[in-house]
C-alpha cells in the first residue's frame, strides 16, 4: 500500500486496531496489526511497554525510542523510518509503525553486493545510526520495500548517553561525507528538537549533540577499528 505520509498518519493515529498475530523471533513483543480508518485499511507493527523485556542499559520504554528514530529520520530530511507514533494500543501505550511491504530476501550484505545504485541510501544509514546511536543495526533491519526504498527498522535501542554503535554498515568508513548529509545533521549540534528531546533523557540528548560534533570536525563515515563494534546475530 502505498499513500502520502499525512495519509499514514491519520490512520495510524485514529484508526482501530487489530492483533493479527506476535511477530516471530522478537525479544519483545512485537504485533503485527491491522489498521482500519474510514476506508483505509493497512498493516501496521505495534510494540507495547507492557511487552518491553527488561534491559540493564536501558529504561523502559523503547517504544518511545522507536518514535524518537522516526522523528531524527523525518528532521534529517532522509525518510529511512517508516511513520511510527506513539499511542494507545489493545495492551496500552506503545509505538505503532506502518507495515512496509518488502522483499524478505534482501537485507543489508545482499543490497551492499548486489545494488551499487542504492548505496547512496545506505550512506544515509550509516550517519543516521550514528547520530541516533544504534546499538543494533543488522543486516535484516534494512528492508527493499516494494517501492524500491530502503527502510530501516527496530529502533529500540538507540540514544543511549553512552556510545554503543553496533552495525553491520562499515563499508563507507572514511569516506568523506557528502556535503548534503553534513548540511542536514549539523543543525543538531546546537539544538535537537522539542519532539525528539521529549522523548529522551537530557544526557541522552546531550550525547547525541556530541556525536554530531564529532561528525562535524571529522567530516568523514566512521570507521570501526576495534572490528567489534557489530550486533549480535549480524542478519
Amino acid at each position: 500500500m502505498q499513500c502520502p505520509d499525512d495519509v499514514i498518519t491519520e490512520a495510524l493515529t485514529h484508526g482501530d486496531i487489530d492483533i493479527v498475530g506476535r511477530m516471530p523471533d522478537s525479544s519483545n513483543a512485537t504485533f503485527l496489526v491491522t489498521i482500519t480508518h474510514g476506508d483505509i485499511n493497512m498493516r501496521g507493527i505495534y510494540k507495547p511497554l507492557r511487552g518491553e523485556r527488561p534491559l540493564w542499559d536501558f529504561e523502559p520504554g523503547l517504544h518511545r525510542r522507536e518514535v524518537a528514530a522516526f522523528l531524527l529520520s523525518e528532521v534529517l530530511g532522509l525518510g529511512l523510518v517508516p511513520v511510527t507514533i506513539l499511542r494507545d494500543g489493545p495492551f496500552g501505550e506503545g509505538s505503532l509503525q506502518f507495515f512496509v511491504e518488502s522483499d524478505t530476501r534482501q537485507h543489508y550484505f545482499s543490497l551492499f553486493e548486489q545494488r551499487p545504485d542504492l548505496h547512496d541510501r545506505l550512506r544515509e544509514f550509516a550517519i543516521f545510526d550514528f547520530v541516533a546511536n544504534n546499538t543494533d543495526r543488522k543486516s535484516g533491519h534494512c528492508l527493499l520495500g516494494h517501492d524500491e526504498n530502503v527502510w530501516g527498522i527496530d529502533h529500540g535501542v538507540c540514544f543511549s548517553a553512552d556510545f554503543k554503535l553496533r552495525t553491520v554498515i562499515w563499508e563507507f568508513g572514511g569516506e568523506t561525507i557528502p556535503d548534503y548529509l553534513m548540511e542536514a545533521i549539523t543543525p543538531l549540534a546546537t539544538k535537537v528538537p522539542l519532539n525528539i528531546a521529549a522523548l529522551l533523557s537530557d544526557e541522552e540528548v546531550l550525547a547525541l549533540q556530541e556525536r554530531v560534533r564529532w561528525l562535524i570536525a571529522q567530516k568523514t563515515f566512521p570507521t570501526d577499528d576495534s572490528g567489534r563494534r557489530y550486533p549480535w546475530p549480524i542478519v
